[in-house]
């Protein structure tokens, strides 16, 4: 039922995407009455060049 389309900047680790849809999927299914076979997570990796805030690339910013 619920699909959850989470978008974050690349470099994530395989073990970090795991934890964090178990507990969104944990939390999606407790709240939402629902199997939590029912709950999807989608996650897009993005290049910092390819997102931008205020008006300047994350790319250009130092971080």
């Amino acid at each position: 039922m619920p699909l959850i389309h989470v978008s974050l900047f690349e470099g994530r680790s395989l073990e970090q995407k795991r934890a964090f849809a178990e507990q969104v999927t944990k939390v999606a299914s407790e709240t939402l009455q629902c199997s939590p076979d029912s709950v999807d997570v989608i996650f897009e990796d993005i290049k910092r060049s390819d997102w931008a805030t205020a008006g300047r690339l994350h790319s250009d910013n130092p971080s």
